[in-house]
């Protein structure tokens, strides 16, 4: 098989090393992929959302089934294109895709459905949003509607913060278009959990559960990021729990849109917060989450090639998932800045020493190759350092051991990935 997996970020590195592996496989191609990412498969200079590029490609390598990373092109519209073309092609339909394009569509489709979530108001205008604001208990979190990279999400302590948010979003237009509308919701107490599942539209196969840090600073301090780091598996749910949850929580969003002809086919993200009242969703992603999948992917031992394949075709069946009894942490180095301006360039020192080490895999993020063929920085978050150990404390050893051992300049990262799994009780392992 040929297969073309679109994006270059460390989710995608996970996934073209897991892909690889696959004997299935005769060729990786990865649009536009990174530094790292090159030396597992070959990098093709095609933007994401070049959706006619990326036809144009597929179709002229042969290319047997196209992985989608990034949420942008699915949002766009490349699974339904592809599809017309009677391209193979894993990822949701533009349709399905808007759980995650638009939080104000996500939220009603929950309420709809009856899943639970945050009271919510969905907001234009900027006084109306301020006013209610004011009337508010805080804290409260504000939204906006559309991508913006992870980062659209403000936790506001106090009506002076909202109110600042809500301007920034609505009338400065910080996240451009993304925040022109604003979903102003209830703040959810408890710890969040990440829970994600391939599906056909009808069958749901959860993947090990995982939970992310997506503030910049230790103790969850500072904005909201991408994600700073992740471990799998996470405390706050037992393996024989996660069926539970995703009946709760992904079940009724699947079959609902069904119903409503709309089959969505790829893998989706539950991102929760497990409250005292049981878990609540707090958004839906149309991917494999990042750095999540750096943390879950290592775990996996199946092949995961046929699996996309039955994704794609619509068929997954009465597909299991077998997983390694360790837990992984990963450790996301990013740039000082990150994630408001940083700059690029920088020589990383150390990544030659670690390619045969075992038990770690460094997931390349924002790499970029010099003029001598060194690793340089190119991005907010550089790398993703993930371990594999008996358990979360021995992996979290392990993968901040590595990160001591690289080195580039202005680099920044969490101390504390993992430390909530070691304070909840040692992590259940499937």
């Amino acid at each position: 098989m040929k297969i073309l997996i679109v994006g270059s970020g460390g989710r995608e590195h996970a996934v073209t090393w897991k892909v690889v592996k696959s004997p299935l496989v005769q060729k990786t191609f990865v649009a536009p992929g990174n530094a790292g990412i090159a030396d597992l498969a070959e990098c093709v200079d095609i933007k994401p959302d070049d959706i006619e590029g990326l036809l144009a490609f597929a179709r002229r390598e042969h290319i047997d089934l196209t992985i989608v990373g990034p949420e942008s092109p699915l949002v766009a519209g490349i699974v339904d294109r592809f599809r017309s073309e009677g391209l193979k092609i894993f990822g949701p339909e533009k349709a399905a895709a808007e759980l995650e394009g638009s939080k104000v569509f996500s939220k009603s489709i929950m309420k709809k459905f009856g899943v639970p979530t945050a009271e919510y108001r969905v907001f234009e205008s900027v006084n109306d949003a301020k006013q209610y604001i004011v009337e508010c208990e805080p804290p409260i979190v504000v939204k906006a509607d559309g991508l913006a990279a992870g980062k659209g999400v403000l936790v506001c302590g106090s009506a002076e913060e909202g109110v600042c948010a809500v301007n920034d979003l609505i009338e400065q237009r910080i996240f451009g278009e993304a925040g022109k509308r604003v979903v102003i919701e209830q703040h959810l107490r408890g710890e969040e959990l990440s829970i994600l599942a391939f599906t056909d539209g009808k069958q749901i196969l959860p993947l090990a559960s995982a939970q992310d840090h997506k503030r910049v600073f230790d103790d969850d301090r500072g904005p909201n990021t991408g994600g700073m780091g992740a471990y799998s598996p996470c405390p706050l749910v037992h393996e024989n729990q996660i069926g539970t949850v995703v009946e709760k929580t992904i079940r009724p969003v699947i079959d609902g849109l069904r119903r409503e002809g709309i089959l969505y086919t790829g893998v989706i993200y539950a991102g929760l917060m497990m409250t005292e009242k049981g878990p609540f969703v707090l958004e839906y992603n149309c991917r494999f989450g990042d750095p999540e999948t750096q943390a879950i992917l290592p775990r996996l031992k199946d092949d995961i090639v046929p699996v996309f394949l039955q994704v794609a075709e619509k068929d997954l069946g009465q597909r299991t998932l077998e997983w390694d009894s360790r837990a992984c942490v990963s450790v996301v180095m990013a740039s000082g800045g990150y994630p408001g301006a940083y700059k690029k360039g920088f020589i990383i020192k150390g990544l030659d020493e670690l390619k045969h080490k075992r038990d770690v895999i460094v997931f390349h993020a924002g790499t970029s190759r010099g003029a001598e063929r060194q690793y340089l920085t190119d991005g907010g978050r550089v790398l993703a350092v993930s371990a594999l150990g008996a358990d979360v404390r021995e992996a979290r050893e392990r993968a901040y051991q590595t990160v001591d051992i690289i080195f580039f300049r202005e680099a920044h990262y969490r101390k504390d990935i993992g430390l909530k799994a070691l304070k909840q009780g040692e992590a259940v392992r499937p």
